[in-house]
């Protein structure tokens, strides 16, 4: 990832000058213990299946990723001048961190994990993403996921 200080001033303006959400303290969903609950990883790394068809740029569609997949056989289509990919070309787990969720499910501290994961672009404008957001709400309903690991990348 490129650091602040090494993008160009204007842009790093523009960056700095964004503001930030605040939350409350109090969950937005209530739900049982993380030990009982079934995880699912959604990134935005771009990720997909080596045979499956690439991300362009601004797309708002997901790719199903199988939790069983090898990590050789995952690849990123993410583009962006400001991204380094050397951190995903060393460890697949940075950006879609299912061996971490195994580790956490056999040392019961979550469940389970899910068997298919999800990635979108990132850098895609969220209103494109809405509606198939709410289609992959379903999917993960549907498999009784009942909490999810966000990757922005």
């Amino acid at each position: 990832m490129v650091r602040l200080a090494d993008v160009p001033e204007a842009e790093r303006h523009v960056i700095l000058g964004l503001g930030l959400p605040t939350y409350d303290t109090n969950p937005a969903v209530v739900g049982p213990p993380l030990k009982q609950r079934r995880v699912a990883v959604v990134s935005t790394a771009g990720l997909h299946r080596r045979n499956d068809r690439p991300f362009r740029p601004g797309e708002g569609d997901y790719r199903v990723i199988p939790g069983d997949t090898a990590a050789g056989d995952i690849v990123m289509s993410h583009e962006s001048p400001n991204f380094d990919r050397t951190g995903f070309q060393a460890d697949v787990n940075i950006v879609l961190p299912i061996e971490r969720l195994w580790e956490m499910a056999a040392d019961g501290e979550i469940g389970s994990v899910a068997d298919l994961h999800y990635s979108f672009m990132g850098g895609t404008d969220p209103e494109y993403m809405e509606t198939t957001a709410h289609e992959l709400a379903r999917h993960l309903t549907a498999d009784k996921v009942d909490a999810v690991l966000l990757v922005p990348v």
